[in-house]
């Protein structure tokens, strides 16, 4: 018995099993590659954690110790500058990837009925992870990261009521501390990855469930086939899109590799302290307001972002062809270019 008969066997799967499996139909708006950009964050995601996995085999979690392993790492260890320009790079397209994917979503009504507790997965997932990337930035103890990180937990002291509590458990104390780097480790490799998982597998399954919002373009209204296969052609498509994310990583890790800058000093406060460019936006805005206010605020805005396909809801049961949410996104993205900008004008 040959080793293919063994495990046909074992595992009766035959090629046309395993394609009338996979191949469930795909609407066509999926062939604009635009539309697919909601599988980037998962691709860079498997890109993180195994950049992640490697880099954690040298980092040591203290402060005594976390700078000269991330300095070991860039600059002696066998490729390492290159694995953690490559976790660096595709922490920063994975945010990105996620904004735009929301921004979609959101301009194309794809949050309405029955989809509204999927948009408040999404949300909860962009949130996620953005703390991971606040938490990654923290762990070089860099003289910026030290105090990137010691900012956001006196401004997490400014949220009422459970203010002092997120600080505690931010900083495993009042304040900055021999324990915090640990905390900051564990949050950022083990908490926040696991939580990434356990939304992403949410999302999926709501949109296994519920199925993909069909949209039909000018000129497609009459077409007969709405659909086309999953395997091979949409899978085609995701490959192609896996493969341009790898190329796009690797030349952005070798053209702009991770640098380090001076080590932390809790004793010297920089003039200016700069956070990532995904913090831009609300770091302005704790620029324009007093700490409770921007904090309360930030927080407002980001519960009617969470509350949106509700509020969209009862707009579009008065006014049922209303663009109202159309410029209010419109609006959104123009305030958040036009602070993000205004933040990185900024000398840092």
């Amino acid at each position: 018995m040959g080793f293919s008969s063994w495990i046909q066997e074992r595992l009766p799967i035959s090629g046309d099993s395993l394609k009338e499996l996979t191949n469930e139909p795909v609407p066509n708006h999926l062939k604009h590659w635009w539309f697919c950009i909601g599988g980037t964050p998962a691709y860079l995601f498997i890109v993180q954690i195994i950049t992640g996995i490697m880099l954690a085999m040298y980092y040591k979690a203290a402060p005594e110790t976390a700078y000269e392993s991330v300095a070991y790492i860039t600059n002696e260890a066998n490729y390492g500058w290159f694995i953690r320009s490559m976790h660096k790079w595709s922490g920063t397209l994975m945010i990105a990837a996620m904004v735009l994917h929301q921004m979609r979503v959101f301009f194309t009504g794809a949050y309405r009925k029955p989809r509204e507790l999927n948009w408040i997965v999404g949300m909860l997932l962009l949130i996620v992870t953005l703390l991971t990337g606040f938490t990654g930035y923290s762990l070089v103890f860099e003289q910026l990261s030290y105090w990137g990180a010691t900012v956001g937990a006196n401004i997490s002291d400014n949220v009422p009521v459970i203010g002092s509590f997120l600080k505690n458990m931010l900083l495993a104390g009042d304040t900055y501390n021999a324990n915090t780097l640990s905390r900051f480790f564990v949050l950022h490799a083990a908490v926040f990855p696991v939580s990434i998982i356990l939304l992403l597998v949410a999302h999926l399954s709501m949109v296994r469930v519920q199925g993909v919002t069909e949209y039909k373009f000018k000129g497609e209204e009459n077409d007969e086939k709405t659909h086309f296969n999953f395997f091979p052609d949409h899978l085609l498509t995701e490959l192609g899109i896996g493969l341009f994310l790898m190329v796009l990583i690797s030349s952005l890790a070798v053209a702009l590799p991770a640098e380090m800058g001076a080590v932390a000093n809790p004793l010297a406060t920089p003039e200016v302290i700069k956070p990532e460019w995904f913090f831009y936006v609300a770091f302005r805005w704790l620029k324009l307001f007093t700490g409770s206010t921007a904090v309360i605020t930030q927080g407002l805005v980001i519960a009617v972002m969470m509350a949106w396909p509700f509020i969209d809801g009862a707009v579009r049961r008065r006014r049922p062809n209303s663009e109202f949410s159309v410029w209010v996104g419109v609006l959104a993205v123009l305030a958040i270019i036009g602070l993000t900008v205004w933040e990185a004008a900024v000398a840092h």
